[in-house]
């Protein structure tokens, strides 16, 4: 039977984590595992900690996971990859050379029969002026281009800084509750006026599966760099588990 994974806020890079490189090994042997199964695997963002793609040369350390991706995708699973607010900067890389499908903006599924919307999260109904000012500049082509005139020594380094001196100085809030969780209140509001199953989303870093007034279920995958989770969907329905390294 049809079987569907997803993950979510790897941050692949960063160095927050003990091991860089065990780390990455853990999310390769995460795909190895879902590979034999897998109908379709979706990628929900924030997967690289730091990704820009220069014209002659894309961040080194990734290697082990790209080649991985490259092997799943030439075998014909589908791998959908959704930009987060970490990884926004990809121009073709990744899709012309690896052969995932890469979204920028919010997509729905019918997978079995049911409605999926899937997206990273950051900027779903977040009112903070100054987030959505930088989510705006960071989006911005000519941002892009400027970032691009810079020597990958120097840029890659401190965007790689940066999103680490950030996460150190600002941990990511535990779970507000149902009214005042911004993705919750975005798929009420949503489904609302849309049919949808499940909503799917990252970004929080919190472990989620519930059901909302409309019916509709809120997911949301956690991290895999702390809780190593991740949901599965098939004909028994969805849930969310952890991956066990060396299983």
């Amino acid at each position: 039977m049809p079987k569907y994974y997803f993950l979510s806020d790897a941050h692949i890079g960063t160095q927050i984590v003990e091991n860089v490189r065990e780390h990455e090994k853990r999310l390769v042997d995460w795909l190895e595992m879902v590979r034999h199964d897998a109908t379709e695997i979706f990628l929900v963002g924030d997967i690289f900690d730091f990704w820009f793609e220069y014209k002659s040369c894309i961040p080194k350390g990734y290697n082990r996971l790209l080649g991985k991706l490259a092997e799943i995708t030439d075998n014909g699973v589908k791998v959908h990859f959704f930009i987060g607010n970490h990884d926004l900067w990809t121009f073709g890389y990744l899709e012309q050379e690896i052969g995932l499908t890469v979204y920028k903006s919010p997509q729905v599924f019918e997978l079995l029969g049911y409605r999926f919307f899937v997206t990273h999260g950051d900027g779903v109904n977040d009112k903070s002026r100054v987030f959505r000012i930088t989510r705006k500049l960071f989006h911005s082509r000519m941002m892009q281009k400027c970032f691009g005139f810079i020597h990958p020594n120097i840029g890659i380094s401190v965007a790689k800084n940066l999103s680490n001196n950030n996460r150190k100085k600002h941990s990511y809030v535990p779970y507000k509750g149902e009214e005042n969780e911004p993705l919750i209140l975005f798929a009420s509001n949503y489904s609302a006026d849309n049919s949808i199953d499940y909503f799917v989303f990252g970004h929080r870093h919190i472990v989620l599966n519930m059901q909302i007034a409309s019916g509709s279920r809120v997911v949301i995958l956690g991290d895999f760099y702390e809780e190593f989770s991740y949901a599965v969907f098939d004909e028994n329905g969805l849930s969310i588990e952890n991956f066990i390294a060396n299983q």
